[in-house]
């Protein structure tokens, strides 16, 4: 792990260096991180999402990774519910590369090509934003009560 840049509040932030460990760090940073803040209910979702998108950064970048949780509160409208708020853990991988993941048609027998099917697939909603350098891959997730 490059550092720890925050782990106070309702935000965790890392940058590893972008080496095969980076993965298995950052799982763990973020599974312990949920467990502190007492969001297990979204940890494992939440691992293996990270786990793919830290690979994904891996397999095409090679600068640092960021990592970054944030619990939100959004307004119903975003939520589907007008006049209430629901609380998300918003996920954020960030590396130095600026082009967007694309989703691919993996077949049956491919080894990879799955992780941002997975994203989509398991987030409440999810979307990439250019930065200054690179790009930013992040995905939310909704809060139990």
């Amino acid at each position: 792990m490059v550092g720890v840049l925050d782990t106070e509040g309702a935000c965790a932030e890392w940058a590893f260096p972008a080496r095969p460990n980076a993965v298995r760090t950052a799982r763990h940073a973020v599974r312990d991180t949920l467990h502190a803040w007492g969001l297990d209910e979204v940890s494992d979702v939440s691992v293996l999402l990270v786990s793919e998108l830290v690979t994904n950064s891996l397999m095409y970048a090679s600068g640092p990774i960021g990592v970054r949780l944030v619990r939100l509160d959004t307004p119903g409208a975003l939520a589907g519910t007008a006049g209430t708020t629901h609380a998300v853990l918003r996920v954020e991988v960030s590396d130095p590369l600026p082009d967007p993941p694309r989703e691919r048609a993996a077949g049956p027998d491919d080894e990879g090509g799955r992780g941002i099917q997975l994203v989509a697939c398991s987030a409440q909603r999810w979307g990439t934003r250019r930065g200054k350098s690179g790009k930013t891959v992040w995905f939310e997730l909704a809060l139990p009560g």
